[in-house]
């Protein structure tokens, strides 16, 4: 076990470097071009079955537990240590990145997005995940925040050589608002290093904040939570996502909305809830308020672009619908109950699969009607994928139902439990308060099947007969094994959230209570 999750978080890694390397004489199959992106689905595969072994492996009878762990010291002067290993609420963020990417890498190999080398395209994308993969791994601050830098880089490149209109300008805007959001995390990280005298999250959790003042908890909430606010992204620092989303390519937009997004709502459980609970009970009122606000926030900026004539991009829809989302993560966290706590995490691996599979089918539109704007797909009479696609037509019906909530289905579960944890908040904090936040959390799940169903409408429905005779090819072989995987894992965890709960209720239990429940 030990041995897999050193191997799990350092295969991508070594992977980048080979493949920038010539392929070995006998592997090359029909071009250089083949036998990367074969290297890609090759690496991320088997990072996916390791994956899949620490799952299986991992002892549920013991979540709250860390296990697989590495602690080997590194700086000794700074007292940093390589500290790895994974509990209830890390394993399904870790098995949830292996799979995205590995999916990413098949959809890739049969259709690689237009820009440079493909060489490039594959070692940044196992840079990328390799970075993703320690940020769910590592239990030391600096190697936390050294493994959430990791990821910016990669994704820059990805963006700005590989995306579509704009993609300079959304990349340098993407890696500005993070970069200047992690300067501000590292004050705080270092704040709280330096006053407790270690790095070590496990020791930090345990310690429970009594070794910080209220000043020092209250001061690294701030510095620390909107580094993690940017990437998450809670409004008002979102502006840099719908760019991002817009122009990046297909797989790009996958990882940043399924992975990447997450990495800023853990870092506020594992990090922030444990360690300075104090600084976090004063403002969590305060991020409840920006969760809220974002709930409904992008919902309305997702039914301003449904509509006729408005020049609404559906990769741009998508990413506002993100940041309501996104905002019942926050909303969750901010009860600090375990409820709500739960309610996030859960409500994080429903997006990363839902969202993925929303970005996967548009970009499928994107690739057949060369356009991914409303209007130009909806026409005057609507796109009627169910009269020319209909695996297509359905299969975006399927993503959009789920991403509004449908019970059944593994959007449900997340966003009911944060709204509860918002009904009967931790001891302490302003229940009106947090009865209003869950009133607006409430309206805004009606503004998101307002707008969803919208969306349905005017690409699914429509009269196939009329306007421009148009040929839309259905799911094709790649799309279904790169799709299908996130279909059954959205029903399995709507109709059975007991295998994500299982995990992650004794591990939120003990670490709002400091390390001793």
């Amino acid at each position: 076990m030990q041995f897999l999750l050193a191997f799990t978080v350092a295969a991508p890694l070594l992977g980048a470097v080979a493949a920038l390397l010539p392929a070995p004489p006998g592997l090359k199959g029909r071009s250089p071009e083949q036998a990367v992106l074969r290297h890609g689905v090759t690496v991320t595969g088997v990072v996916l079955a390791a994956a899949v072994a620490l799952t299986l492996g991992f002892d549920h009878d013991a979540p709250s537990r860390f296990q697989a762990t590495t602690d080997i010291s590194w700086i000794p002067a700074l007292n940093i240590r390589i500290h790895l290993g994974i509990d209830g609420i890390s394993l399904p963020l870790l098995l949830m990145t292996a799979l995205l990417f590995f999916l990413c890498a098949v959809y890739s190999y049969f259709k690689l997005p237009e820009g440079p080398s493909p060489k490039a395209f594959v070692a940044l994308l196992l840079v990328l995940e390799a970075g993703t993969l320690a940020t769910f791994a590592v239990l030391d601050l600096m190697l936390f925040f050294l493994a959430f830098e990791t990821v910016l880089i990669p994704m820059y490149f990805l963006i700005a050589r590989w995306g579509g209109a704009q993609r300079r300008a959304a990349a340098w805007k993407f890696i500005l608002y993070t970069l200047l959001g992690s300067v501000v995390m590292l004050l705080g990280l270092l704040l709280i290093g330096l006053n407790s005298g270690t790095f070590d999250m496990v020791a930090l959790a345990s310690d429970n904040g009594r070794g910080l003042s209220h000043t020092t908890q209250l001061l690294a909430v701030l510095a620390i939570g909107i580094g993690l606010a940017v990437k998450t992204p809670m409004w008002p620092l979102h502006s840099w996502l719908p760019d991002a989303h817009t122009a990046a390519p297909t797989v790009g937009s996958v990882l940043l909305a399924g992975v990447m997004l997450k990495m800023g709502t853990y870092g506020f459980v594992r990090i922030l809830l444990p360690v300075t609970p104090d600084g976090m009970h004063t403002l969590a009122p305060y991020l409840g308020a920006f969760a809220a606000v974002g709930i409904v926030y992008g919902s309305l900026a997702c039914l301003a672009l449904t509509r006729r004539n408005g020049k609404g991009d559906l990769k741009r829809l998508i990413a506002y619908s993100s940041v309501g989302h996104m905002g019942f993560v926050l909303l969750g966290i901010a009860s600090m109950t375990p409820t709500g706590v739960n309610g996030a995490l859960f409500a994080n691996i429903a997006h990363g699969l839902i969202t993925g599979l929303l970005f996967f089918l548009v970009g499928a539109l994107k690739d057949r009607y060369g356009s991914s704007d409303l209007d130009t797909l909806a026409g005057a009479t609507g796109a009627a994928l169910y009269g020319r696609a209909p695996r297509l037509g359905a299969l975006l019906a399927f993503a959009a139902v789920a991403s509004l909530g449908l019970p059944g289905l593994a959007g449900f579960w997340g966003e009911m439990l944060a709204l509860f944890g918002a009904f009967d908040p931790a001891e302490g904090l302003s229940r009106p308060a947090f009865l209003t936040y869950m009133a607006v959390g409430a309206f805004g799940t009606l503004l998101t099947a307002a707008y969803l169903l919208i969306v349905v409408r005017r690409v699914c429905m429509g009269d196939p007969k009329a306007g421009p005779e148009i040929t839309v090819a259905d799911v094709r072989h790649y799309e279904l094994a790169a799709w299908t995987p996130l279909v059954a894992l959205t029903v399995l965890a709507g109709l059975w959230p007991a295998v994500l709960l299982g995990l992650t209720d004794p591990a939120v239990q003990k670490l709002l209570a400091g390390g001793n429940a």
